[in-house]
């Protein structure tokens, strides 16, 4: 609490002392400009004989001077006197008393207005001492002030904030317990029924619909899994070896039937992999997915959207989702990832949510994000993530996910799903129940 109240002091000390400095810079620019006002004018409107409070006037009129009485000693300057063709303005100290000088033709005259600064430097120094007495109150008051209202405002605002805070997590928390119970029912149900659609022989279409709903299922199992373990627990989970390759070739199956309703080609571009990085598998899926999901949304019938992985470097992985849709300004690249920020083009509802949550799941994953585009030209995100060095390699990962790292260097196939319940595809077809022959 101390070190609290320290920094809160220094900091508070600092602003007053910053805002000090600029009501001290303008009053002296503005006095300044005054004092160059009132020079002016005593040149043009003032005479010997009744000069301005402070002021004094020499006036030189075919090589005679004269001067107000009681000029101060040292004045006038015959130099500045010989050299008045324009206004001159000087500051001289005499006696250890500063004077500001204007000499100025006026007419057939030429007059010497010299002003005495005493007044204006007592009153500098009256601020200046009032500043400080300024800061040192604030300095007190926030020292003696900040720990008890701070107390105060802990049992007033922060601990009422701390319970709806409470309530808010318990409520996440409770909301996706109670989804887990039945997300496993439904979950288990299309297992079965991926089963009994492989026994029955049914279509291959049907049977990689029901393989597609079972890893739907599963997916939501782990994003309400996430939820309640970031509800319940600040911890942060250990993190675990990802195939991104892989993970894309998930999304593109779990997304294709919604891009061919909307008449779009949607596949997966990739050099020889695996494509290994460390992470949360589903946060990192929720990414692939939001850029899959906006690059649909953004490109017309026809259009082509394309998830390309590659090894730009020994150390990085790239995901990048392209498309030749409508495309954006790239003047307003950055803002894509705001939150709440959404263009006004797009297929559906856009809620400005997915891109953000990009950005913060690639971050928390030490990577990076961006966006290249041009108006109707397409766009291309590009995520970057640190790569696992080939030194960790198979001895980190668990055995599925050896299994398909081998699938990866035989050249096999990695959307299939390794879990029970998956059916091996069938050329054949079912109706009402019964197994039947697909007609030739």
């Amino acid at each position: 609490m101390a070190a609290t109240t320290a920094r809160l002091t220094l900091l508070t000390v600092l602003i007053v002392l910053l805002i000090e400095c600029v009501i001290y810079i303008i009053t002296a620019h503005m006095r300044e400009n005054d004092i160059r006002s009132d020079l002016l004018w005593t040149v043009e409107n003032s005479s010997i004989a009744s000069p301005p409070a402070c002021t004094w006037l020499v006036v030189e009129r075919d090589g005679v001077v004269a001067g107000t009485p009681g000029l101060p000693a040292g004045f006038p300057l015959t130099e500045s006197l010989r050299n008045a063709d324009a206004p001159r303005f000087e500051q001289v100290k005499r006696d250890g008393e500063t004077y500001r000088v204007l000499t100025q033709r006026r007419g057939a005259e030429i007059v010497q207005v010299v002003y005495d600064e005493r007044f204006r430097l007592l009153e500098r120094q009256n601020l200046l001492f009032a500043f400080s007495v300024a800061l040192l109150l604030t300095a007190l008051t926030v020292g003696v002030v900040v720990p008890a209202g701070s107390r105060f405002l802990y049992h007033r605002s922060i601990a009422p904030l701390n319970e709806a805070l409470a309530r808010q997590r318990r409520f996440v928390a409770d909301a996706s317990h109670e989804l887990r119970a039945p997300l496993t029912r439904l979950h288990t149900q299309a297992q079965l029924l991926a089963r009994k659609a492989d026994k029955m022989e049914c279509p291959e279409a049907l049977a990689a619909e029901m393989r597609r709903l079972v890893n739907g299922t599963r997916q939501l199992g782990d994003v309400v899994d996430d939820i309640l373990h970031s509800a319940i627990s600040a911890e942060q989970s250990q993190p675990d070896l990802v195939d991104l390759a892989e993970l894309a070739a998930e999304v593109v199956e779990a997304e294709e039937v919604r891009a061919t309703e909307a008449g779009l080609v949607l596949k997966v571009q990739h050099e020889a992999g695996p494509f290994l990085v460390s992470g949360e598998v589903s946060a990192l899926r929720r990414v692939v997915t939001a850029l899959v999901d906006n690059a649909i949304g953004h490109t017309p019938e026809g259009g082509t959207v394309v998830v390309v992985l590659e090894v730009p470097t020994a150390d990085t992985v790239r995901l990048s989702v392209r498309d030749n849709g409508v495309g954006f300004d790239q003047a307003n690249g950055r803002s894509l990832f705001e939150r709440f920020h959404h263009g006004a083009a797009g297929r559906g509802k856009r809620f400005g949510i997915g891109l953000s949550l990009v950005r913060e799941v690639v971050e928390a994953h030490h990577g990076t994000v961006s966006a290249e585009g041009r108006s109707g030209a397409g766009a291309v995100f590009t995520v970057d993530l640190p790569a696992v060095a080939p030194a960790i390699g198979l001895t980190a990962i668990t055995s599925a996910s050896v299994t398909r790292v081998l699938q990866w260097a035989s050249g096999s196939s990695h959307s299939a799903d390794s879990r029970p319940g998956r059916a091996p595809a069938r050329e054949t077809a079912c109706e009402s129940g019964k197994p039947r022959r697909t007609p030739s």
